[in-house]
C-alpha cells in the first residue's frame, strides 16, 4: 500500500511540474519574464538535473539582464561535475551579453577545443552556437569535427548555416558535398536548392549552381551528377537540355527503364514546351517495350500535333488514331487512347453522333469506377455539344455519385451548371454554382464564381434575361467550335445591349475567340476597352493579363510590363498573380532567389 502511495505522489508531482512548466513557458512567450523566472526557480530547485528547466531559467535571467544570476547558475552547473560541452558556449554567450567579448571568445574557444578530446561534442556545441545565432563559430565547429573524423557528416547543418549567412556559393557546394557523401539526402537537398533558383537562366544563383554541377560532372563520371544536371535544367524549363542528360543516364544504366524520360516528357508537355515534349515522346516510342508506355507517348504526340493543327493535319491525325487502334485493339488497356479518339471525333471532326456510339462501346468494357466516370463525363460533354442537354445532365449526375469524393465529381457538378446555363435554365445553374464556391480546385472555384456572378448580375438588371440568353447561346457556339458565329452573336450584345452589365463579359469572351481566330488587333482593342471603361470590374485582372500576354508574345515587352505590374500591385488575389509576377520580374531583369 505504501508503494502505491509513493507512485501516486510521484505521478502527482510530475503532473504539477508539467503544468507549471507550461505556465512559465506561456509567460515567456508573452514576454512576462519576471513571472516566468519565479516559476522556473522553483522548478529548477526541485529538479536541478532537468536541463530544460536550466535552459529556460538561464534565458529568463538573460532577458531580464540579470547576468550575474545567470553566471552563478552556469557556475553551479560546472560544479556538478559532468556537464555538456555546450555549457562553455552558454557561459561565453553570457559574457558576450555583459559586453566582455574577450572572455566570451575564450569560452567559445574552450567549447571548440573540446571537440579534439571528444569529437562527438560537435553535436551539442554546434547546436548551441546555432541556437544562439553564433553562426561563424558553428561553421568552425562542424568543419573541425569533419576534419577530425571524416565519417562524420555535418554538411546539411553547414549548408543551412551558409543559407542563413547568405553565402550562396558555399551553400551550393556543401549541399552537393552532402549528396555525394550519401544519396539518401538527395530529395531533401533538391527541395532546399529549389528555393534558391528559378526559371531565369541568367540569375546569379542559377549561374552559380550550373557552374558547380558542370564542374563536378566533368571531373566525376558518377551518373548522380547527370541526374542533378537534369533536375537543374527542368527547374529552368530547359527540357531539351534535360533530355540530353536523361539519354546519357538511360544508356549508362544499360537501358533499364524509361521512367525518368517519360516523366520528363510529361513535365515538358505541362510546361507547353511542345517541341521538347515531342522529341522525348518519340524517343519513348522508339525504345519502350511496353504497350502502356508506348501508347501514352503516342497519345501525347497526337495531342501536341493537335495543339497547332490545320484542317489537313486533322485528317493525318485521324489516320494515326485509326492505325493505333488497329494495332493495339479496343481493349481495357487502350481506354485512354479510345477516350481521346472519341473526343477527337466529336470536337475535331465534328461528328458527335459517331462519337456517341464510339464512347458507348467503351462503356461495355470492364471498367473501374474512375474509367467509367471519365467515359460518362466525355459522353455527356458530347451530348452537350449535340445540344442533348437532359441526357447529358443525367450522366453528369451519375459521375458525381460514382466518384463523389474526387475532383472529377466537382468538375461534373460545374458541367451540370454549364449545361443548364446553355439551355437557359439559369436558376438551376446558379444553385449548382453556389455549392462549388468552396471547391478544392481553385480553377473550378474561380470559374464557378465568374459564371454565378454573370447570371446573378444580369438577372437583376434584366428580368427577361434577353442579353444573358444571347450570351449563353454564344458560349455554346464557342464550345461547339463555331467561333465566327459566336463572335457575331456577341457583337449583337455589344451593339444592342451597350451599357448593360453584361457588356464587359461579352467584350472578354469575344476577345478570347478573336485571339483563337487570329484577329489579334480586335482582341487587344476589346481588352483595352475593359481596362479603360470597367476598372473596378471582376474581369479587370483577366483583361490585364491577357493583353499583357498578347504584347509579350509579340515581343512588345515594354507594353506588357506595366500591365503585369498592375496585376502584381493591384490584384494580389488574382489567379494570374504568380504568372504575372514571374513574367514581370523576367522583363525587369530581376535576379530571382
Amino acid at each position: 500500500m505504501k508503494k502505491i502511495w509513493i507512485v501516486l505522489f510521484i505521478l502527482f508531482v510530475g503532473v504539477v511540474n508539467a503544468q507549471n512548466d507550461a505556465l512559465a513557458r506561456q509567460y515567456m512567450d508573452d514576454g512576462e519574464f519576471e513571472k516566468a523566472v519565479s516559476v522556473y526557480e522553483k522548478l529548477y530547485n526541485t529538479n536541478s538535473g532537468n536541463f530544460s528547466y536550466f535552459r529556460s531559467l538561464l534565458e529568463c535571467y538573460q532577458q531580464l539582464e540579470r547576468y550575474n544570476d545567470a553566471q552563478e547558475l552556469l557556475e553551479s552547473k560546472f560544479k556538478q561535475g559532468r556537464f555538456s560541452a555546450a555549457l562553455w558556449v552558454e557561459m561565453g554567450y553570457n559574457y558576450q551579453l555583459m559586453g566582455d567579448q574577450s572572455q566570451a571568445e575564450s569560452y567559445y574557444k574552450k567549447a571548440i577545443e573540446s571537440i579534439s578530446e571528444q569529437v562527438t561534442n560537435a553535436y551539442a556545441v554546434g547546436n548551441a552556437f546555432r541556437r544562439l545565432i553564433l553562426l561563424d563559430y558553428a561553421v568552425e565547429t562542424y568543419r573541425k569535427a569533419m576534419e577530425l573524423n571524416p565519417d562524420l557528416n555535418f554538411n546539411y547543418n553547414l549548408a543551412l548555416i551558409y543559407g542563413e549567412l547568405d553565402d550562396v556559393p558555399n551553400m551550393f557546394k556543401t549541399y552537393l558535398d552532402l549528396i555525394a557523401f550519401d544519396e539518401k539526402y538527395k530529395a531533401r537537398v533538391l527541395n532546399n536548392l529549389g528555393k534558391f533558383i528559378s526559371d531565369d537562366t541568367d540569375s546569379e544563383n542559377n549561374q552559380l549552381l550550373r557552374k558547380e554541377l558542370l564542374k563536378r560532372s566533368q571531373s566525376n563520371q558518377d551518373v548522380l551528377w547527370n541526374e542533378l544536371l537534369s533536375w537543374f535544367f527542368v527547374q529552368q524549363k530547359q527540357f531539351g537540355s534535360s533530355f540530353i542528360q536523361e539519354k546519357f543516364i538511360y544508356k549508362k544504366n544499360n537501358k533499364e527503364t524509361l521512367g525518368r524520360i517519360v516523366n520528363l516528357g510529361r513535365s515538358a508537355y505541362e510546361a507547353e514546351d511542345y517541341k521538347a515534349a515531342k522529341d522525348i515522346f518519340l524517343f519513348v516510342v522508339d525504345n519502350s517495350p511496353f504497350q502502356e508506355v508506348t501508347l501514352e507517348a503516342e497519345l501525347s504526340i497526337i495531342k501536341i500535333d493537335l495543339s497547332d493543327s490545320t484542317e489537313k493535319d486533322v485528317e493525318k491525325i485521324n489516320k494515326k488514331f485509326v492505325s493505333l487502334l488497329e494495332t493495339h485493339g479496343r481493349t481495357k488497356q487502350t481506354i485512354p487512347l479510345q477516350l481521346a479518339y472519341g473526343e477527337f471525333i466529336a470536337f475535331e471532326l465534328g461528328e458527335p453522333d459517331k462519337a456517341q456510339n464510339f464512347i458507348t462501346e467503351i462503356l461495355e468494357l470492364p471498367l473501374n469506377n474512375f474509367e467509367e466516370a471519365k467515359a460518362k463525363m466525355l459522353l455527356a460533354d458530347i451530348l452537350v455539344y449535340n445540344e442533348q442537354f437532359n441526357r447529358a445532365l443525367i450522366l453528369y449526375s451519375q459521375v458525381q455519385r460514382k466518384v463523389k469524393n474526387d475532383v472529377i465529381a466537382q468538375d461534373a457538378r460545374f458541367k451540370v451548371a454549364k449545361a443548364s446555363f446553355y439551355k437557359g435554365d439559369f436558376a438551376w445553374a446558379e444553385s449548382q454554382l453556389k455549392v462549388l464556391k468552396s471547391s478544392t480546385s481553385q480553377l473550378i472555384a474561380n470559374d464557378a464564381l465568374q459564371l454565378k456572378l454573370l447570371i446573378s448580375d444580369n438577372s437583376l438588371e434584366d428580368s427577361t434575361q434577353t442579353a444573358l440568353k444571347i450570351y449563353a447561346k454564344a458560349d455554346l457556339l464557342a464550345y461547339q467550335k463555331k467561333n465566327k458565329e459566336a463572335v457575331a452573336l456577341l457583337e449583337n450584345i455589344l451593339v444592342n445591349h451597350k451599357g448593360e452589365s453584361i457588356e464587359d463579359e461579352a467584350l472578354l469572351k469575344q476577345a478570347i475567340l478573336l485571339e483563337d481566330l487570329g484577329d489579334v488587333e480586335r482582341a487587344s482593342l476589346n481588352y483595352t476597352k475593359i481596362i479603360e471603361f470597367f476598372p473596378d470590374d471582376i474581369l479587370m485582372d483577366d483583361a490585364l493579363f491577357r493583353l499583357a500576354n498578347l504584347y509579350y508574345a509579340q515581343g512588345e515587352t515594354e507594353k506588357a510590363k506595366p500591365l503585369y505590374e498592375r496585376i502584381v500591385l493591384e490584384h494580389p488575389d488574382s489567379i494570374f498573380f504568380v504568372q504575372a509576377r514571374n513574367t514581370y520580374r523576367k522583363i525587369r531583369g530581376d535576379v530571382l532567389n
